[in-house]
């Protein structure tokens, strides 16, 4: 047992260790050259474009949950005409933007993975650098770019989607007003809560980016080697961006609350 904590401990090291260094060695890319334009549109079309429908299914369906798990308790107190603060402070901060990105993980992170991963055993990634082009700067730069960039943008139409997603069951569906509904979202949601929102985004984007393209160019030999890689690129993205999300959420909270004790009312 000892041996196997052991080797675990050292296994998470190297890997965090190999992943730090594939991170700088994009960002020396990134500083230097950027990747050229047909790589990254592609990358942001694939990215983009082609998640869209995933999103506004997500989206839709996570406003239409909270209104139908909401509308009971706040009956009992009769704030049911309260539904919507719930509802858009709910996606704007923390739902819309974490399962816009597990999502994106599952259908970008994987893809990216299984792609990269396939290229490594074809042995494209040599033939690239045999070629003098850096796999790094071709491959992986315009991807992490185009999550960086198009993930925040995502969950901003996912929380859209989920507010009017939550508005068509409330006011069709349980019989709240529509007048109500908007104005207590209006009431209780600031700037700051969606800029937030977006914030924690941009973080899950490159977490994605960065591990699934990382796990791709490991990738063991073999289909089950590229199974192996598009599963770990989901797993992996899916805990950083649990620990992400904790970790951005308390520093959104403290930083709210310091702004607000040196000038109050100024993030409303």
């Amino acid at each position: 047992m000892i041996h196997g904590l052991g080797r675990g401990v050292i296994t998470t090291i190297c890997l965090m260790g190999d992943l730090f260094l594939f991170g700088w060695e994009m960002v020396k890319w990134m500083i230097t050259r950027l990747p050229p334009r047909s790589n990254l549109w592609s990358c942001m079309y694939h990215i983009g474009i082609q998640s869209i429908p995933v999103i506004l299914i997500t989206g839709g369906f996570i406003g239409m949950v909270l209104a139908v798990q909401s509308y009971d308790q706040f009956k009992l107190m009769h704030l049911e005409n309260q539904i919507g603060a719930v509802i858009a402070i709910s996606l704007v901060e923390e739902l819309g933007p974490v399962l816009a990105a597990i999502m994106l993980a599952g259908r970008v992170g994987t893809s990216m993975s299984a792609e990269l991963g396939t290229m490594r055993v074809t042995e494209q990634i040599d033939a690239l650098r045999a070629l003098g082009a850096d796999p790094i700067h071709y491959l992986v730069v315009p991807r992490f770019l185009a999550c960086c960039l198009l993930i925040p943008l995502l969950t901003v139409i996912a929380d859209a989607i989920g507010i009017l997603g939550g508005w068509f069951f409330s006011t069709q569906v349980l019989g709240v007003e529509s007048f109500y509904y908007w104005h207590y979202s209006k009431d209780f949601v600031f700037a700051y809560d969606v800029l937030g929102g977006i914030f924690k985004s941009f973080f899950f984007g490159a977490a994605i980016s960065l591990i699934s393209c990382h796990r791709g160019f490991h990738c063991g030999a073999g289909a089950e080697g590229v199974g192996k890689a598009a599963t770990e690129a989901f797993v992996y993205s899916f805990i950083v961006i649990m620990i992400l999300d904790f970790l951005l959420g308390v520093s959104i909270v403290n930083f709210f609350h310091f702004m607000q004790s040196v000038y109050p009312g100024v993030l409303r």
